[in-house]
C-alpha cells in the first residue's frame, strides 16, 4: 500500500447534529422557508477537510434505518434522546445527495452503527499501515485509536484536533487508548444512555482503571476494594460488564475495506452546483465551485484530482495551535506542516505587497499620527501584550490602520508611567465616538486598553465575531480568515517569540524593529476583513445580529470581565441541596430493574448486510 495514503473516515450523524446546533440560535432557512443550518454546516465541514487535508480516500458513514444489535440487546439504548428534530430528518436525503455529488462513497451496515463500520475498516487500515482519521465529535472512539489510526475531532472553537495515542492517554489518564471501553463501562455514556455503574464517575472509573488494568480485573479483585465502592461494583457486577458490552466498538462488521472504492474522485461539478442553487448556498457556489487557495497553497478546483505523491504525512503538524499568539485568541489557526511552505506558494504575503507600515517611536511621531487617526471614520486597532489573559497582560505596543496597506505601530515601555503617559496621549483617538472601532476578537483589546486608563468608545466592528455570525462551525483566527478570504499568509507569531515552550520569548524581550511589521499587519489584515465581512453580513442578511445584538454586548463583557458579577451564594447553595437529592433519589431508582435481555441477544447476528453506495 503506498504510504502517501491517508484516509478520513467521516462519522455523518455527528457531523450532521453537530452543525445543526452550530445554528441552533441562527438557523440558516432560505426564502423557501426550508432549515437548510445542517445541510450548510456539514458541507462546510466536508469542504475544510478536503481542502486543508487534501485525503487521498475518504468515505461518510451512516447509521441504518431501524435497531442495531445494541438496541436489539438493551431497549433503552440512546432511549433518553428526542426524537431527530424534522430539519435534520428532511436534511439528510439531501445531504447524501450532495455526497454522491462529491463522488464520496457513503458506508452504512444494516444492524450496526456508522461507529462500528468505521471501527471495522479504520482498524483494517491500520494493519495494513494507511494512516487512518476518523472524523468524530465523539469521544467513545478513542478506544480505535492505534499508531496509524487517528481521532480528527472538530473544535467546538473552531478548527480541528488530531487525537494519537499519547493523546487519548492523557485525555483519559489511562495506560492504552482500548481502556477507553472499560473508562465508559465503570462510568456510563449518558449520550447513549449506557448505565455503568451507579455512584462512579470519571475520577472514580480513572482511579479502579488505573489500578486493576481492566474491568475484568476488577471484578475479580473486588475483595481489594472498601466501603461504600465495593458494594457499588459488586452490587452492579453484571451492568458494568453489560456496559462495557454496549460500549465497545465493534471492528469485526460484516464489510470489506476497498481502498479502490474509497478514492477521493473529481466531483460531479454539475450536480453540485443544481443542488446548492436550490439550496440558495450563493456563497458556497462561490467558494467551491470557483478556483481558490487551498490550505497548502495550491491554487486548485474542487474537483480536481487528489495528488498521491507527497510523502507519508506526520500526524503532529494537523495539530492545531492553540493560543500561538500572545493576544487571546480562542481560536485554531492552521499552522503548515514547514515554515515556508506557504510562503513558498502562491498565496500573498508582507513581501510580495505594496505596504507603508510605520514604527511610530518618538513624541514628535506620536503626534502626527494622533491628528492623523483622529480626522479618520475608521480605525482598526490590535495591542501587543504579554499574556494572553488580558487582566494580567502588559501592554506591549498598540498598532493602528485607518486605510488599506497603511499602519502604524507605536511601542509602549514597560515602565508603567510611562506606559500610562502614552496611552493618555491616545486616549482621543479610542474615546472618539465617531468613529468606527475594528479589531479582531476586539474585547481582549478594550479590556487590555481599559486597564491602562483608555475606554474605547464609538460603534465597534469585530471580525471575529462577524465571521463566526456568518460560519460558526469553522475557524475564526485571524490567520485562517487571512488565507481564506484575503489569499494572504499571515506573519506567524512563533517566527517572532519561537514555538510554545519553556524557551519560548516574550513580546516584551524584542525591539520594537522587530514587532513592528507584525503589529501593522494584524491592523491591516484586521481592516481588509472588516471590508470583506460586512458585505457577507448584509448578503446574509446577518446584519441585524451582529451589529444590534452582537456588538452591543461587547462592552458589557468586557465590564464583567473587569468587574466580575455578584453571585447569590445562598441561592447556589440551596439549589445544589435540592439537585443533589434529586440525583441521589434518580439514582436509587436506577440501582435495579434495569430491564436486559437474555445473554444470547448481546451477540448481533453474523447475516447483517453491507451497503457500500456512492
Amino acid at each position: 500500500m503506498d504510504s502517501s495514503n491517508k484516509l478520513f473516515l467521516l462519522d455523518a450523524y455527528a457531523l450532521i447534529y453537530r452543525a445543526y446546533y452550530a445554528f441552533i440560535k441562527n438557523p440558516r432557512i432560505n426564502s423557501k422557508g426550508f432549515n437548510t443550518s445542517a445541510i450548510l454546516g456539514f458541507v462546510n465541514t466536508l469542504e475544510e477537510v478536503l481542502k486543508k487535508e487534501n485525503p487521498t480516500h475518504i468515505g461518510v458513514a451512516f447509521d441504518p434505518a431501524g435497531p442495531t444489535f445494541r438496541h436489539e440487546a438493551f431497549e433503552q439504548y440512546k432511549a433518553q434522546r428526542e426524537e431527530t428534530p424534522e430539519a435534520i430528518r428532511l436534511s439528510v436525503p439531501i445531504i447524501k445527495d450532495i455526497i454522491r455529488a462529491y463522488r464520496i462513497p457513503i458506508l452504512e451496515v444494516a444492524g450496526y452503527e456508522a461507529d462500528d463500520v468505521i471501527g471495522t475498516l479504520a482498524t483494517e487500515a491500520g494493519r495494513q499501515g494507511i494512516t487512518t482519521y476518523m472524523m468524530t465529535p465523539d469521544k467513545d472512539y478513542g478506544q480505535l485509536v492505534s499508531d496509524k489510526v487517528f481521532m480528527y475531532r472538530p473544535k467546538h472553537t473552531g478548527g480541528f484536533e488530531v487525537m494519537g495515542v499519547e493523546e487519548v492517554k492523557a485525555k483519559f489518564d489511562i495506560q492504552s487508548p482500548a481502556q477507553v471501553i472499560d473508562m465508559l463501562g465503570l462510568m456510563g455514556d449518558s449520550s447513549d444512555n449506557i448505565p455503568g455503574c451507579p455512584g462512579v464517575g470519571e475520577k472514580t472509573a480513572q482511579k479502579l482503571i488505573s489500578e486493576f488494568g481492566s474491568i475484568e480485573n476488577l471484578l475479580e479483585h473486588t475483595d481489594q476494594l472498601k466501603g461504600a465502592l465495593k458494594t457499588k461494583v459488586e452490587t452492579n457486577r453484571e451492568m458494568i460488564t453489560f456496559s462495557k458490552f454496549l460500549a465497545t466498538i465493534k471492528i469485526d462488521v460484516p464489510i470489506q475495506l476497498e481502498m479502490d472504492s474509497l478514492v477521493r474522485e473529481e466531483a460531479d461539478e454539475d450536480s453540485l452546483r443544481s443542488i446548492f442553487e436550490e439550496l440558495e448556498f450563493r456563497t458556497l457556489i462561490d467558494r467551491v465551485l470557483k478556483k481558490e487557495v487551498s490550505g497548502n497553497g495550491i491554487t486548485s478546483t474542487p474537483k480536481s484530482k487528489v495528488a498521491t505523491g507527497k510523502s507519508a504525512p506526520s500526524p503532529l503538524p494537523l495539530f492545531p495551535e492553540e493560543g500561538g499568539g500572545i493576544q487571546g485568541d480562542l481560536f485554531a489557526n492552521f499552522t503548515p506542516n514547514e515554515p515556508n511552505e506557504a510562503k513558498k506558494s502562491n498565496l500573498e504575503t508582507l513581501e510580495s505587497q505594496s505596504r507603508n507600515y510605520q514604527l511610530i517611536d518618538t513624541e514628535k511621531k506620536r503626534r502626527e499620527i494622533i491628528q492623523k487617526l483622529l480626522t479618520s471614520k475608521i480605525l482598526s486597532l490590535d495591542t501587543e501584550t504579554t499574556e494572553t489573559e488580558p487582566m494580567d497582560a502588559e501592554l506591549v505596543g498598540m498598532s493602528f490602520s485607518i486605510a488599506e496597506n497603511e499602519a502604524f505601530y507605536v511601542p509602549v515601555p514597560s515602565d508603567r508611567d510611562e506606559a500610562l503617559k502614552i496611552v493618555k496621549e491616545f486616549r482621543p483617538v479610542f474615546e472618539n465616538e465617531n468613529s468606527l472601532k475594528v479589531g479582531q476578537n476586539i474585547k481582549y483589546d478594550m479590556i487590555v486598553l481599559q486597564n491602562y486608563g483608555a475606554v474605547v468608545k464609538g460603534p465597534l466592528f469585530d471580525t471575529m465575531i462577524a465571521h463566526y455570525v456568518l460560519q460558526p462551525e469553522l475557524r475564526h483566527g485571524m490567520d485562517y480568515l487571512a488565507e481564506i478570504y484575503l489569499h494572504y499568509q499571515t506573519i506567524h507569531i512563533d517566527e517572532l517569540i519561537g514555538p510554545k515552550g519553556k524557551n519560548q520569548k516574550n513580546m516584551r524581550d524584542l525591539d520594537p524593529k522587530d514587532v513592528y511589521l507584525y503589529a501593522c499587519e494584524d491592523a491591516d489584515i484586521t481592516l481588509k476583513l472588516k471590508n470583506v465581512l460586512e458585505k457577507e453580513l448584509k448578503e446574509n442578511d446577518a446584519e441585524r445580529l451582529f451589529y444590534d445584538i452582537e456588538m452591543p454586548l461587547v462592552p458589557v463583557l468586557v465590564n464583567i470581565e473587569r468587574n466580575g458579577v455578584l453571585l447569590d451564594t445562598e441561592a447556589l447553595q440551596q439549589s445544589s441541596a435540592h439537585f443533589t437529592a434529586q440525583m441521589e433519589q434518580i439514582e436509587k431508582e436506577n440501582t435495579t430493574n434495569w430491564p436486559v435481555r437474555p445473554s444470547t441477544s448481546l451477540h448481533p447476528s453474523k447475516s447483517a448486510k453491507s451497503c457500500l453506495t456512492s
